[in-house]
């Protein structure tokens, strides 16, 4: 059974078990007034105040903590763009025969995350994607490695570039550890 199916059985179960607990509630109240009406009058109404109550707060965390999961994955998204754009600006930087190779398997890299996020909720292709866009970045870091070093780059390109191309291997893999929404993190918005 798939994931998907095991949480759809087990709050369906739920479901019917709390509509199991309110039918045996409303017949042990109706059992109960006619036995004391007046008391039962009194108590019901506090006891209503209080799971009122209750549910606010659990709806509220509720609404708190998914808006912190999603305030924290968009900013994740947002550095990791930045960080994307910084290095591929850099590649001015390099000689111009490095150029184009470098600026052709950044499409490739962004477009790889971008087809990850397309494919979900098909895990198993958006997991691919992820893979190529891993090994692409790897790639990116040995071509501007590379490419820093070779004749004609900027005499400042290894100090600009390689701590751009640093922050967008970085910020990939704080997407990917960050918990919260159980899609590889912050990696795929």
């Amino acid at each position: 059974m798939t994931h998907a199916g095991t949480v759809l059985l087990l709050t369906f179960g739920l479901f019917l078990g709390m509509l199991l607990c309110l039918e045996i509630g409303r017949r042990a109240g109706i059992r109960r007034m006619k036995e004391d009406a007046e008391t039962m009058e009194a108590g019901v109404s506090a006891v209503d105040g209080a799971v009122f109550a209750l549910l606010g707060l659990l709806i509220a965390f509720t609404f708190s903590g998914a808006s912190a999961r999603f305030d924290t994955r968009r900013q994740l998204i947002v550095e990791a763009t930045n960080h994307i754009g910084t290095a591929y600006l850099r590649l001015d930087l390099l000689s111009a025969e490095a150029q184009p190779a470098l600026r052709e398997s950044f499409r490739r890299y962004v477009d790889a995350r971008i087809e990850a996020n397309r494919k979900l909720p098909d895990m198993a292709a958006a997991k691919e994607h992820v893979a190529q866009a891993l090994e692409l970045q790897d790639g990116i870091w040995r071509q501007g490695v590379a490419a820093t070093r070779a004749q004609g780059a900027h005499p400042s390109a290894p100090m600009l570039l390689l701590p751009a191309l640093n922050a967008m291997i970085d910020i990939t893999t704080t997407q990917l550890m960050t918990p919260g929404n159980g899609r590889f993190g912050g990696f795929i918005g």
